[in-house]
């Protein structure tokens, strides 16, 4: 029996309008289990997500499991130091690339460019705006609360390329994610999505275990999780290497791939 249900957000349970459907809507009501949005997102682009789906009791895996929250509290918290922090946004400047620098609630940008609008647009939230100096200031005053959950460099895929070979040679003390050509993530060293869910299990849920979990993704860094729960669902829109590793596929993201799963293995949960 399936205990608990794990997905990622985008490319996996988002329409094409990047909004929960009246169907995904409907089949997470008719479970009555844990339900964990777990992605690279921030908080706050999560939180609406879960107003939808009426789950804003059940935690929430944030920066691809660098900040986990259940009931308000972090348990888990890990960072990218400052002087990493330093180092990337040294990185975008010489390659003519936005980046974005996310702790916790906080999310900074230099300016609300092409980028910050895009992602203003995907995410429905709203960052601080100043310049790196100002940012780097406050992070270096404020290092009692941690470094960075997230940094994320957006730009042309030419200049991406450079920037991305650049700081793999400088071997930081982080995770690159390539998540599109235009787009590279950087994490802390030593988090990923089924570790960020396996303490939630002990913290949370220490009667589900990870063979009790279904897990949905699409991307390189759903890998892990689909491989290790017991349920691992690939979208069809999924990465091959995702696809290679689930135990099943089920439809496109755009066609409610999620839900129609969930409706049709019903029985699973009973």
């Amino acid at each position: 029996m399936i205990k608990l249900l794990a997905t990622d957000i985008d490319g996996t349970l988002l329409n094409d309008n990047r909004e929960v459907s009246s169907s995904t809507i409907k089949a997470f009501k008719d479970l009555h289990i844990p339900k964990i949005l777990i992605s690279a997102r921030m908080p706050q682009a999560m939180t609406h997500l879960q107003e939808d789906l009426k789950i804003t009791d059940h935690p929430m895996i944030c920066y691809n499991g660098a900040l986990v929250i259940s009931k308000d509290q972090s348990i888990v918290d890990i960072t990218i130091p400052f002087n990493t922090i330093s180092d990337f946004v040294e990185i975008a400047r010489t390659h003519n690339l936005h980046c974005s620098i996310y702790r916790g609630k906080e999310w900074f940008v230099p300016e609300l460019d092409f980028w910050a609008n895009r992602e203003i647009n995907n995410t429905k939230v709203e960052p601080v705006v100043q310049d790196y100096g100002r940012t780097l200031e406050y992070f270096n005053q404020t290092r009692h609360k941690g470094g960075a959950h997230k940094i994320m460099l957006m730009g042309d895929e030419e200049f991406m390329d450079l920037a991305f070979a650049k700081a793999e040679s400088k071997k930081l003390p982080v995770h690159l994610y390539r998540s599109k050509n235009t787009y590279t993530e950087i994490t802390p060293n030593g988090i990923s999505k089924i570790e960020a869910l396996k303490e939630l299990l002990k913290h949370d849920f220490s009667n589900i275990t990870v063979e009790q979990v279904v897990a949905f993704g699409d991307n390189y860094n759903d890998v892990t999780m689909i491989k290790e729960v017991g349920y691992g669902i690939a979208v069809d829109n999924a990465r091959d290497k995702v696809k290679e590793v689930a135990v099943e596929v089920t439809d496109h993201h755009k066609q409610d791939g999620v839900a129609n799963w969930l409706i049709k293995n019903s029985r699973l949960f009973k």
